[in-house]
């Protein structure tokens, strides 16, 4: 697949890019996300998805461990039972995050950080991407974001939340892409 190609679903604040669909792999999906500075995605799990994240370019916080103790308003103090902790990844860092695995990541920089995703099995994260993407375009400065379709969407995608989806560095809760 050349630069610049794939299907690409924007909003004011998100940007993915199908590279690899359900309709091209019966293994993974894969896609290119901008991740907007100040955003979290808060942590998260999945019971049956596998996910991998690549950094392409900037700078991301990515966790993917289980904590001794899952906070639910931040995991940035997260910690797991052999000492590890949250990493600031640079392009060329990759996490491999297992079905269960509580994960995570964060812009906290200034500049548009870049990552590769890969999800498996798909096309589930396809459907997701394509109908949160729907929600957030519904929304707009007269209209809030609908949370409680958000979070309807979430249990239909085997999303379970633990820590609150954030944007602008944690000042203001909006909804995102929960990969």
């Amino acid at each position: 697949m050349p630069p610049g190609h794939g299907r690409t679903l924007t909003t004011a604040a998100q940007h993915v890019t199908f590279k690899v669909t359900g309709a091209h792999s019966r293994t993974a999906s894969t896609f290119e996300v901008v991740v907007p500075p100040g955003f979290d995605v808060g942590a998260h799990a999945h019971a049956r998805s596998e996910e991998l994240f690549y950094v392409l370019e900037g700078e991301l916080d990515l966790l993917a461990f289980e904590p001794l103790v899952r906070t639910r308003d931040s995991w940035r103090d997260w910690e797991s039972a052999t000492g590890r902790r949250a990493v600031r990844a640079t392009a060329g860092t990759l996490v491999l995050v297992p079905p269960g695995c509580p994960h995570a990541f964060a812009n906290r920089g200034g500049d548009p950080a870049r990552m590769l995703f890969q999800a498996s099995p798909p096309p589930d994260h396809e459907r997701y991407f394509e109908e949160l993407m729907e929600i957030l375009a519904s929304s707009g400065p007269d209209r809030p974001v609908d949370h409680e379709a958000v979070a309807r969407l979430r249990v239909r995608y085997d999303i379970e939340q633990i820590t609150p989806l954030r944007h602008d560095a944690g000042t203001r809760q909006e909804t995102a892409p929960t990969p």
